[in-house]
């Protein structure tokens, strides 16, 4: 038996390897000291052989297999192309070698008899963040279907009870559920062609003692296959298995002789709370993931047309828009769908990605001339994946979608999808998209993807990858959203080519605070769409303050999807002055730490961001508090020995507003040191239901 050691800034990694035996992780925790002996850490957590156990214990570690009395689930599920009856395929995987340096290791595995090879690698990258990867390849003469393509196998150190999973729907994206971690485990998979609202490819395990977080995270945009098998039996070590893996969409993923899959990828990060777990995605995001995100500008404020005109466009409309736009402070205009073919509803058109001469006679180029002269740039929303029955692409090409010869093919929201394995779909496809980014100035493209993709094929994610990459490398200066109903489509897979996502077509205030929470948990602030919606919101029908709607909507990358015509001169107002704090603060909030606030009354919802000596907080109270005065909230992140000017930043919340002490120190700013921040925070009046302040503060020494 071997021992390797990877080390990140604060974490430790030690893993057990034997040379045509098995590999574990032995130590997954807070950094070690330099010398430790592994040999007998090690020794400290072995266990030895009880009565219910085979005679040699199994150890799934990082490749568990059923041969030794395992009885969880294999990393490698196989079924023999020529016995397909069979049942699975009994396999015996040895380690065959493997390579190590400071914060990188790469062990293979083997099956002699079958002529499969397994290689993992482990790497600590920024933030601490552990990337996984695995390679199948197949080097024997037999044909095999995988149900699914392993990413991460990980043995769940026993501190670790609790456990956070997220679940959702179309505009309830991302709630959390947390609870002990059952004896039965835990599984859950989408087969849908990807992640969907199901939220399974993201997870969090925590120590309830002592605070420490485990998240882990599947870097797919297609299906995937989470689960964790708890050995309460004791038939291993005690220890459960958690295993992320590429989902086979019920048809398995072929593994033929001569082939090698594309790796699986998937991460996750160990951290003593959840604000230093954020922290930890977040750098890693911005190091490594996010396309040339050294070279980003500020995040500019967006308009969307659809809530203002949905398809009722002219030219006239357009430009009236976006003059009143301009005049909040507005910089990128969007113009989404309607814009295209014969698209005058959601039956129609999609595939058909030519500007409508019914709508724009003389094309785009007018409407765009104008948002010059009034300092915005132009977004165009585009679903490219997609295609209409009712559409000339459709007629020109009906064997292009995803469908099975001889069988009807069912629509969702009147729309089939293309299938994105075909060359030929992505030819066409990129280009219509590569003219309209030639012949007009296009900053940024929105692209949604608002169906399930039924009938399954492979390598459809791997299309759509290929696509956008072959886009950016074409016009790297054009930024991209990924949208998918919502957040039906977000993870780092994506992530790596696209430059912001949508967190949900819900602009419901309350509802956007419990969800970009959620996903801020692991994305930084600056890739969250988040947009002042109307009111009433058109999905919730809440009526709810421009004052709460705007400050709420600053954490985030700020937009605003409504008509300002339709709002009052007040709410106009409001609006422009909190879109003036955000540029005022975006450089702070798209590159500082973020921090939870936490309060004891459940309806509060806290935030704080710290960059550079400078801090900006968002507190939000969502319901009518049982006491009037609330506790005071505390700041974090804050060095304890430095003084800090604390103001609030105005406007304030109209009601509230009225139960502030002392307004005028308050736009003066108050003096205080973080330990004073931290420890016994600020009184602010949090009694009304849907009210929030900023607090806003500057290191003075």
């Amino acid at each position: 038996m071997e021992f390797v050691r990877l080390d990140g800034a604060a974490v430790t990694l030690v893993f057990a390897l034997e040379q045509g035996g098995t590999a574990d992780c032995v130590y997954l925790g807070a950094r070690l000291p330099e010398g430790e002996d592994l040999g007998a850490l090690a020794a400290a957590s072995a266990r030895g052989r009880h009565e219910s156990q085979p005679d040699v214990p199994p150890r799934p570690g990082l490749l568990p297999e059923r041969k030794a009395g395992w009885s969880g689930t294999p990393a490698l599920r196989l079924i023999d192309h020529a016995n397909p009856l069979a049942g699975e395929v009994a396999t015996d995987f040895r380690v065959s070698q493997w390579d190590a340096s400071a914060r990188e290791l790469w062990i293979g595995w083997q099956d002699a008899r079958l002529g499969i090879h397994v290689d993992r690698w482990w790497r600590i990258r920024a933030g601490d963040v552990v990337r996984v990867s695995c390679d199948i390849s197949n080097h024997g003469e037999g044909n095999f279907t995988l149900d699914d393509q392993p990413a991460l196998v990980l043995p769940i150190p026993a501190r670790f009870t609790g456990l956070t999973t997220f679940s959702g729907r179309w505009a309830g994206e991302m709630r959390e559920t947390r609870r002990t971690m059952a004896p039965d485990g835990y599984a859950s998979q989408s087969g849908i062609g990807k992640p969907g609202f199901g939220g399974g490819n993201w997870l969090i395990l925590d120590d309830p003692q002592a605070g420490e977080v485990l998240a882990a995270h599947l870097a797919c945009s297609g299906d995937y296959s989470t689960r964790i098998d708890c050995d309460t039996k004791g038939q291993g070590d005690g220890r459960g298995v958690l295993q992320m893996a590429r989902g086979g969409s019920g048809n398995g993923i072929s593994l033929l002789s001569g082939t090698d899959l594309d790796q699986a990828e998937a991460v996750f990060a160990l951290a003593p709370d959840r604000s230093a777990l954020a922290q930890g995605f977040h750098e890693y995001l911005r190091a490594e993931v996010l396309p040339a995100r050294k070279d980003w500008g500020p995040r500019k404020v967006h308009l969307n047309s659809w809530e203002a005109l949905g398809f009722n466009l002219s030219e006239p409309g357009l430009i009236a828009l976006a003059e009143d736009a301009a005049s909040l402070g507005i910089e990128r205009f969007v113009l989404d769908d309607g814009w295209f073919g014969g698209r005058r509803n959601d039956q129609t058109s999609l595939g058909d990605w030519f500007v409508s001469p019914d709508v724009f006679p003389n094309g785009l180029a007018p409407l765009i001339a104008r948002l010059h002269d009034l300092g915005m740039d132009f977004g165009l929303w585009v679903e490219p994946e997609m295609v209409s029955p009712d559409s000339d692409l459709y007629r020109a090409h009906p064997d292009w979608c995803l469908h099975v010869e001889g069988r009807e093919r069912p629509t969702m929201r009147g729309q089939l999808a293309l299938d994105m394995s075909c060359q030929d779909v992505r030819d066409y496809l990129f280009g219509r998209i590569d003219a309209l980014l030639q012949e007009y100035p296009i900053a940024y493209l929105k692209w949604d993807h608002n169906r399930d993709l039924f009938p399954s094929t492979p390598c459809q994610t791997e299309g759509y990858y290929a696509l956008l990459d072959a886009l950016r490398a074409a016009h790297p200066r054009v930024e991209i959203e990924s949208c998918s109903s919502g957040g039906g489509r977000i993870d780092f897979g994506v992530l790596r080519r696209v430059h912001r996502v949508w967190p949900s077509d819900n602009n419901d205030t309350i509802e956007r605070l419990r969800i970009i929470s959620a996903w801020s948990q692991f994305l930084p602030l600056e890739v969250l769409g988040s947009h002042v919606g109307p009111s009433p919101n058109p999905i919730t029908g809440r009526r709810l303050a421009m004052d709460f709607r705007a400050k709420v909507a600053m954490f985030g990358h700020m937009g605003v999807e409504a008509d300002p015509a339709r709002m009052t001169e007040k709410e106009r107002e409001t609006l422009a002055a909190h879109i003036a704090l955000y540029k005022q603060w975006r450089g702070v909030l798209h590159s500082g730490a973020l921090h939870r606030l936490a309060h004891p009354d459940p309806d509060v919802t806290g935030m704080m961001v710290v960059h550079q000596g400078k801090a900006l907080a968002l507190v939000a109270q969502t319901a009518f508090s049982p006491v009037f005065d609330a506790a005071p909230v505390r700041l974090s992140g804050l060095d304890p020995a430095a003084r800090y000017r604390v103001t609030l930043p105005e406007p304030w919340p109209p009601r509230a507003r009225h139960y502030l002490a002392n307004p005028d120190a308050w736009r003066a700013g108050l003096t205080l040191s973080g330990a004073a921040l931290m420890g016994q925070g600020l009184a602010l009046p949090l009694t009304h239901p849907e009210t929030a302040w900023l607090i806003a503060l500057e290191k003075l020494s």
